[in-house]
């Protein structure tokens, strides 16, 4: 009896499965994808080192995390820290006994996501942030605890800068392991999902604009011309009629090549071999030729290389049986330039498509539609007029993103440009793929859009993704980055207007929420209420209330303005601008600003002890410092406070306490030391010299804040030391990472530097003030004054002013 090839890993209870490869790329951040089967308890563990086959969780006394999906005989979710439960939730991701179920589990600097679903990021269930997270957990183990759990396809991945994974490198990891596990797990091939592969059209009369009469009982075979049309070497002229005759063949034969055609994998009795061979032969279907011969010849050289009647498998060589998903047309034997020239050009087209208001799209084919998109399917086959015409117009749809929809439908790419309006037409056809079901598309989407994320286009998405519910991770984290740069999106654009109040809202009561000041959630609000034409401050709002009523000016959002004016924290602001807003028309027109200011006022003057606990009370976790510029040479700037420690002692060098960290563009030497740059004492020599960067001579001064701590740049200072050699073109610099740079000041012919050892400070005005950043440098674009050594960089003090984080 044929003995079935288990693939998967089975641990048994008490135990734990490890493996080298099984690692994250970066301690502390990583995410694991895997596929589980168990009555409960399907146990992942996180270590900073690799565990034994005997090791147990329960036992360990070293730092690690441990997730247990289905505690408590599959009724609970439990997070454990280094033994100690932290999270203990009911019926939340709970284990399948009936098949595999597909998990993933990421760890990012101390958050851990849980989510269900073969892609990561989707279809989150939980997400925990531990206060004080380890940073150092790198090796995955597969555990258990009374039962066994089968554990497949585990993957280890990578966290991109937006944590989000390169989904499609989910690829089919497999362990060959135990099986004695329960043994009614769904073979391959066994249960075709429908429109999980061009599979469920073998045989299919839905759709089919071709049959073949086979064999002598002539038994009627339908199929589909574009997919046969695009078999390796087969002749097109076959497919000008409708009908076509195959007499010297049998069914078996006949039905073992279209399997082979539409899913990549065959079966046939050995016997049989020789015929499905010639009719491959026949249609040029060189691929199964090829495996018909080595078949065929591998069974002269052992006749007991198969069990007497028994099918030989075939399968093409690219073919993942056991890879969920359309398997179209990368992993069967099709010719992709083929079927993509059929595109172009419309034959075998079966269905044209147009766009109200704008007119034909082009010509397509049903069956291609129907393997990527359950709608279109049900559309073409359930009666409705499309069903029997050869026309079908749809409204309310973007051509452009409907153009590349339908490209990636032959293709299987997402092929974006890198335009002004890449993000709209992005968004568009994201919203295509989620109107039509395609997953995978969708999925790309996802993952292209979170590559893409910056503080410049989470307001478009914000405008649209909280509509499309299967979007809630991309949605989190665009209101976190906005939260993250609140100032900045608020201040450079008006896109922010056009939030609905219930992302505006989640964003004012984010736990992250970063801002310079309360006066500017304050301006941000009103803004969002009044939506202007131009931006503006609440004093020109109060000017506007003096011959206007609070329902004429913001109309119909006056009510939601009620909603969030409670979220400015007014306790934060001085107790003098309070004074100014509680004689304001605001206040007299607002009852509920109004009663805020006078709360506020009442808590700054006389303190209530118990009420100080509330939120609104309370500085916000993320703030900043403000260190603002008030003379050349003093005390203000950053260098100096990281120098008090932040406050805390006496200053000293930040470079020499290891607080800071300042790099030159030349070896460091007796003339080009960093902590001259920090020093408060003048220093007559003080340079660096000229390197080679993309074939142009640069020359720079760069400090690094540090890992944990960014700057809003507003101001900076420098020193010119004892020479002459003064700066004419340069940049001013920050970056996030210390690889791509950001210009905050451009340096033009700039002649403020003019005597040796003089100061001279700038201003950064505009939106990039308003961007943190951990790294900043000072970059000489263009020849100084100094003819003998026109590239050499001679300052000797630098200081940056702003708000710190």
């Amino acid at each position: 009896m044929e003995k079935k090839q288990r693939k998967f890993l089975t641990v048994a209870p008490f135990e734990c499965a490890w493996r080298d490869d099984l690692r994250f790329k970066e301690a502390g951040r990583g995410c694991v994808a895997f596929e589980a089967f168990a009555h409960n308890d399907v146990t992942v563990v996180f270590r900073e080192q690799l565990g034994s086959q005997h090791y147990h969780y329960k036992r360990d006394n070293s730092p690690h995390y441990t997730v247990i999906i289905g505690s408590h005989r599959n009724r609970r979710l439990k997070i454990e820290v280094d033994g100690t439960t932290a999270v203990d939730e009911a019926g939340l991701g709970l284990c399948c006994s009936s098949a595999f179920q597909s998990y993933w589990i990421s760890i990012c600097d101390g958050l851990i996501s849980i989510g269900k679903g073969r892609y990561p990021f989707q279809n989150l269930v939980f997400q925990w942030l531990d206060e004080k997270p380890n940073c150092s957990v790198q090796y995955v183990g597969l555990s258990s605890w009374d039962k066994h759990v089968g554990y497949r396809n585990v993957n280890v991945l990578p966290l991109t800068q937006n944590h989000i994974s390169l989904w499609k490198h989910v690829d089919c990891g497999e362990y060959k392991g135990e099986d004695d596990i329960e043994e009614d797990l769904r073979d391959g091939f066994g249960n075709f999902d429908n429109h999980q592969g061009l599979g469920s059209f073998l045989e299919n009369w839905e759709l089919s604009d071709v049959y073949f009469i086979v064999g002598d009982r002539e038994r009627p075979v339908p199929g589909h011309k574009v997919i046969l049309a695009a078999v390796d070497n087969i002749d097109l002229s076959l497919f000008d009629q409708d009908v076509i005759l195959i007499k010297d063949v049998t069914y078996p034969v006949f039905h073992a090549f279209l399997r082979f055609i539409y899913t990549g994998f065959t079966q046939i009795p050995e016997p049989l071999l020789g015929s499905l061979r010639d009719l491959s032969l026949q249609f040029g279907a060189t691929s199964l030729v090829k495996q018909c011969e080595n078949m065929i010849d591998r069974f002269k050289l052992n006749k007991k290389l198969f069990d007497s009647g028994k099918n030989v498998e075939i399968s093409y060589p690219n073919s993942q049986p056991h890879c969920g998903g359309p398997a179209f047309p990368s992993r069967l034997p099709l010719n992709m330039q083929k079927i993509e020239q059929f595109h172009k050009t419309g034959a075998f087209g079966d269905i044209d498509i147009s766009i109200e208001g704008h007119g034909p799209i082009g010509r397509s084919h049903k069956v291609i539609l129907g393997l990527w998109s359950l709608p279109f399917m049900k559309m073409f086959t359930n009666g409705m007029s499309e069903s029997v015409s050869s026309e079908v117009c749809l409204k309310d749809v973007s051509p452009k993103a409907f153009k590349m929809m339908m490209e990636y439908f032959y293709n299987g790419g997402l092929y974006l440009e890198d335009t002004v309006d890449s993000n709209v037409v992005l968004l568009e056809l994201l919203l295509l793929a989620d109107q039509f079901g395609v997953s995978l598309l969708h999925q790309d989407c996802c993952k292209t859009l979170l590559e893409r994320l910056s503080e410049g286009s989470v307001c478009l998405i914000l405008q649209v993704i909280p509509s499309i519910h299967s979007c809630k991770i991309i949605e989190e984290t665009c209101e976190r980055i906005f939260t993250k740069h609140f100032d900045y999106c608020t201040t450079a654009s008006s896109d922010f207007l056009l939030l609905d109040e219930s992302t505006f809202s989640n964003i004012l009561q984010h736990q992250d929420l970063t801002v310079t000041s309360e006066e500017r959630v304050l301006n941000a609000i009103l803004m969002w209420g009044l939506q202007p034409n131009e931006l503006s401050n609440w004093e020109k709002v109060d000017n506007i209330l003096s011959y206007m009523t609070p329902e004429d000016l913001f109309g119909t959002r006056i009510q939601s303005l009620n909603v969030l004016l409670p979220f400015v924290r007014f306790s934060l602001l001085p107790l003098c601008l309070l004074t100014k807003m509680e004689n304001s028309n605001l206040s007299m027109k607002i009852r509920t600003f109004y009663y805020l200011v006078k709360e506020a006022i009442t808590f700054l003057e006389e303190g209530f002890p118990t009420s100080g606990s509330h939120p609104k009370f309370q500085h916000r976790q993320s703030s900043f410092k403000e260190l603002q510029y008030i003379r050349d040479g003093d005390s203000n700037g950053v260098l100096y406070y990281v120098g008090t420690s932040y406050g805390k002692h006496q200053w000293v060098n930040p470079v020499l306490a290891k607080k800071i960290s300042i790099m030159a563009s030349n070896p460091i030497s007796r003339y080009t030391d960093p902590k001259v740059l920090a020093s408060r004492t003048y220093q007559g020599t003080s340079f660096t010299g000229p390197r080679i960067e993309e074939g142009k001579n640069c020359s720079w001064w760069m400090v690094d804040l540090g890992i944990d701590h960014q700057l809003m740049c507003n101001y900076y200072t420098l020193r010119q030391d004892g020479s002459k050699a003064f700066m004419r073109h340069w940049n001013f610099q920050g970056s996030p990472d210390g690889k791509i740079w950001t210009n905050l000041r451009i340096h033009e012919n700039d002649q403020t530097l003019s005597e040796p050892g003089q100061f001279a400070s700038w201003a950064i005005t505009g939106p990039n003030a308003l961007l943190p950043f951990r790294y900043f440098r000072v970059a000489l674009i263009g020849p100084t004054t100094d003819d003998i050594n026109p590239w050499t960089l001679c300052i000797c003090f630098l200081e940056l002013y702003g708000y710190l984080h």
